[in-house]
């Protein structure tokens, strides 16, 4: 692979020079990787040049490629248009979508045999050379096709996704230095921040989300960019900004990523709530910051997981204590108190992400933990009654293992002692909740007779009746445990009594 060439860089913030080793060991990185995906890569290449067209792996592509960690997700440009990749990629792939087509962009499935039985597969995206800027009153770009691609590069994001390797011959195109900052890892702009924001005001939170996914800084110049314009995020769709905070938040160091939004003034527009958590303080009325215990919060919840990244437990660590600044109160004996935090805090995430049009099964699942996560400051030293802890796996229901998880995020004492006693407490909930969980089943916990069974002992028909005595009984089953359907028989009768009895 031929060295860059960074003849065209036009950066305002000047660029750190690498030594010859560190940018040999990306490209050897790279050449590695290219190989791996060469046989795909190149069949495909081969079909374009000889439909007349050119191809280069392009973007994000060759910046992973470079970082020893490209996957089987492939972007390419081409200066073949939409209508001609479909021509060429059809009879190829083994699928084909065409949703993207409006915006330049046919998608596809490779698969590739590799071994005797490994198969691969590849999902592929060919963008036609294309510039896009935002009218400033509109949320959807216009799309303009180029026929060069180095216009194509121009108008991407940042320097280290502004580069390509055309294929097959494998030559390195990178006319903006994005090798010397992918070795710096440092986040520019191909040209001016200003007018990069200016196209596509969504890249400011790009900015945030790739510092925190590849743990690189952003450029003074850029961030000065992010700040003096952050109010043209308001022009970019509630899903556009909400897919972008998802990426950042499900990303290796989310706190990263959060700080710049906050400090830029990013955050006051797409999430207020975040930066309202840093309250102000004073030598009177003493309490933790609340901010960085949020962050603290997510990076504790984020170690705890198991498997794949969990958006659920991220949003609510993150949210968990959007509630305080509203309901911040300075107590005479100089504390200071948030009563009913939880509360206030699981509405005010219902409504941010509505707002943001989450789906409706999340917002709900991120609420409910919001306003559940002090429910175990009750249980003290083991106090609770085995009724407790059977209402307490009622009401977590299917987020009881989530719970369990933020619940223990939630200590962020430095307090040794304080900390060993409240993990000692939580491992013994933990463990009563087990224990009745063998006992009595408790992930499914409901009254000992059903409503076929209620109306046949009181003889009665479907109405609001039979679900007065239901509720009656789950209460029962929640109070005493199992009691039997003999034992829910005679207490059943018992209510209907007391019930006839009230009524005369």
């Amino acid at each position: 692979m031929p060295n860059a060439n960074n003849d065209s860089h036009t950066q305002q913030t000047p660029q750190r020079a690498q030594p010859a080793s560190e940018l040999n060991q990306v490209q050897r990185r790279a050449v590695s990787e290219l190989l791996r995906v060469s046989p795909v890569a190149d069949d495909l290449a081969r079909r374009f040049r000889d439909a007349g067209h050119t191809l280069a792996l392009v973007g994000g592509s060759v910046r992973d490629a470079l970082l020893g960690r490209l996957g089987n997700d492939l972007d390419f440009t081409t200066d073949a248009r939409p209508e001609d990749v479909l021509t060429i990629v059809k009879p190829w792939a083994d699928t084909v979508w065409d949703v993207g087509i409006a915006f330049g962009t046919v998608g596809c499935l490779k698969r590739s045999r590799t071994g005797s039985e490994d198969v691969r597969s590849y999902q592929i995206e060919v963008t036609t050379y294309r510039s896009e800027a935002y009218d400033r009153t509109s949320r959807k770009p216009e799309v303009a096709y180029g026929d060069s691609i180095e216009d194509d590069l121009v108008r991407r994001d940042f320097t280290v996704n502004a580069m390509a390797v055309a294929l097959p011959e494998k030559q390195f195109i990178d006319p903006h230095g994005g090798l010397e900052d992918l070795a710096a890892r440092v986040l520019r702009t191909p040209g001016a921040p200003e007018d990069s924001f200016s196209d596509d005001p969504l890249r400011m939170m790009r900015a945030a989300r790739f510092a925190a996914q590849l743990d690189f800084d952003v450029a003074p110049d850029v961030i000065r960019a992010m700040t003096a314009m952050a109010d043209r995020i308001e022009i970019v769709s509630a899903e556009r900004v909400r897919d972008e905070l998802n990426k950042l938040v499900l990303s290796s160091n989310p706190r990263k990523g959060l700080k710049l939004l906050v400090e830029t003034g990013l955050a006051d527009r797409v999430l207020p709530e975040i930066s309202a958590l840093r309250l102000e303080r004073d030598e009177h009325h003493r309490h933790k910051d609340v901010y960085e215990h949020s962050l603290t919060v997510l990076e504790q919840a984020i170690d705890l997981e198991e498997g794949e990244p969990d958006l659920v437990l991220r949003l609510s660590a993150l949210l968990h204590d959007i509630g305080k600044p509203k309901t911040r109160r300075f107590e005479s004996d100089g504390r200071v108190s948030f009563h009913h935090h939880e509360v206030v805090g699981a509405k005010m995430t219902k409504a941010r992400m509505s707002k943001l049009k989450y789906p409706n099964d999340l917002v709900k699942d991120v609420s409910r933990l919001v306003e559940l996560h002090l429910r175990f400051h009750g249980y003290g030293t083991g106090e609770w009654t085995d009724s407790a802890v059977r209402r307490y796996v009622r009401d977590a229901g299917p987020l009881l293992d989530r719970l369990h998880k933020l619940t223990r995020s939630d200590c962020t004492t430095r307090n040794k002692r304080k900390a060993n006693a409240l993990s000692a407490a939580y491992d013994g909930l933990e463990e009563r909740i087990a224990r009745l969980q063998e006992q009595e089943e408790l992930d499914s916990i409901r009254p000992d007779l059903d409503g076929n069974q209620i109306m046949a002992i009181l003889g009665l028909g479907p109405g609001p009746v039979v679900g007065q005595a239901y509720k009656h009984l789950l209460e029962l089953r929640l109070e005493h445990g199992p009691m039997g359907q003999d034992g829910a028989a005679a207490a059943l009768k018992e209510w209907w009594a007391s019930q006839a009895s009230s009524d005369d």
